[in-house]
């Protein structure tokens, strides 16, 4: 399944609204470990239709990343039912991430 991007305007569709678990990535493209952390997200979403991946860019979004308190990047989200379950602050591997969503 593609990564969606996602902004103030379709983040209640995609993300609270979902049926499936979702996993949000706060990211901005001048950060080195964001721009590392992509292509593990990229991956994962390939290999599983059971999560959607959406990513908000911080600089664009900036509302969102002040609404759910992303202070450092990269940050990943984890909503179910449209609450935040999961916060992982820094890089996470694919292992991780897999853990992090019960994969």
């Amino acid at each position: 399944m593609a990564v969606v991007e996602v902004t103030k305007a379709n983040f209640d569709e995609v993300v609270l609204r979902s049926d499936k678990k979702v996993l949000v990535d706060f990211w901005a493209t001048w950060c080195g470990p964001c721009m590392a952390q992509g292509p593990v997200v990229d991956a994962l979403a390939e290999e599983t239709d059971a999560v959607v991946f959406a990513k908000v860019n911080v600089d664009q979004n900036m509302e969102l990343a002040q609404q759910f308190q992303v202070a450092n990047i990269p940050t990943l989200l984890v909503f179910e039912g449209g609450q935040m379950v999961k916060k992982q602050i820094g890089f996470a591997d694919k292992e991780h991430l897999k853990s992090l969503l019960g994969l």
